[in-house]
């Protein structure tokens, strides 16, 4: 038991757990959507967008959280803009957008005759460097998520499936999804200080793909993997701890061995259901119909 609870009767460590265990609750809020609608390589390209805001917050002497959302904000205007143009295609203006972001963030840095920007900090985090006044700012970033996400629910689910049927009810699509971009943006601002950009994906996308074969509704998924994120949290603080190893990474390694692990043990049990019955299994699983039928339901 010792080597379970070590670990966590260091202060830091402490505040580390929490810090994992708020970023794993509000990146399942946003990463449900993420992994519903097929937006990771959006989730991965605003990640990387932030780089020009901390840069520039950094050589000023400024906060680093108040670039990342200024530059979070560009990101998330841009795409909006861009996803409105006919003759563009979003993943070409999401591409554009990620290479010219990521290009100024290197130039700004490159500009400075020292290099004070710590690079290394913001691509990988460092969850053990979190303080009480952190976790006060995640609070109030999970609280904010967990609003947006309750009010914008019914949009984003008939956006998530049928865009023309979220039209017909008079959810306005495009509003939905500049808000759900919001909400993203959120989560990658709020958590790129503990896991860094580069690793923020492992708890944005792993925990909700993991939850999918064992959920069956959206806020199934929510739930799920907020309890799969912040076991990755306290598991990859443990392993990190006692190997010696990069926490941050360790946290998100692990988050995407669970989602492995999970779809492996969905398969092993369909297969014995399977076997056992001698027709095909029903998946645990929810479905598209079934969400957008009754939306007033959901």
């Amino acid at each position: 038991m010792e080597w379970l609870t070590a670990p966590f009767e260091v202060a830091f460590v402490q505040r580390a757990l929490w810090a994992g265990v708020l970023v794993s609750a509000i990146c399942a809020l946003a990463g449900t959507w993420v992994v519903l609608r097929g937006m990771a390589f959006l989730g991965d390209a605003m990640s990387h967008g932030l780089l020009p805001g901390v840069a520039v917050a950094a050589l000023l002497g400024g906060n680093l959280l108040v670039g990342a959302v200024v530059s979070a904000a560009v990101m998330t205007a841009g795409v909006t803009a861009l996803g409105r143009t006919p003759r563009l295609s979003q993943d070409t203006g999401i591409g554009l957008l990620f290479v010219g972001m990521l290009s100024l963030g290197v130039i700004i840095v490159s500009r400075s005759q020292s290099f004070a920007v710590d690079l290394t900090g913001f691509l990988f985090g460092d969850v053990l460097a979190v303080r009480e006044s952190d976790l006060v700012l995640l609070g109030v970033a999970f609280l904010l998520a967990l609003a947006v996400s309750v009010l914008g629910h019914r949009a984003f689910l008939a956006l998530a499936f049928d865009e023309r049927k979220a039209r017909t009810l008079g959810l306005r699509p495009r509003l939905a999804h500049a808000v759900l971009l919001g909400l993203l943006a959120l989560a990658i601002v709020a958590s790129f200080h503990i896991v860094g950009t580069l690793l923020v994906l492992g708890l944005l996308i792993a925990p909700p793909a993991a939850a999918l074969p064992w959920a069956r509704s959206v806020h199934g998924v929510m739930a799920l993997a907020t309890v799969l994120g912040a076991a990755a949290t306290f598991g990859g603080l443990l392993l990190s701890w006692h190997l010696r190893t990069a926490a941050g990474a360790t946290v998100s390694a692990l988050a995407v061995s669970l989602f492995f692990l999970s779809h492996l043990a969905s398969w092993l049990h369909h297969r014995r259901r399977t076997r056992r019955t001698g027709a095909p299994a029903r998946a645990a699983t929810f479905t598209a119909n079934a969400l957008t039928t009754r939306p007033n339901e959901t």
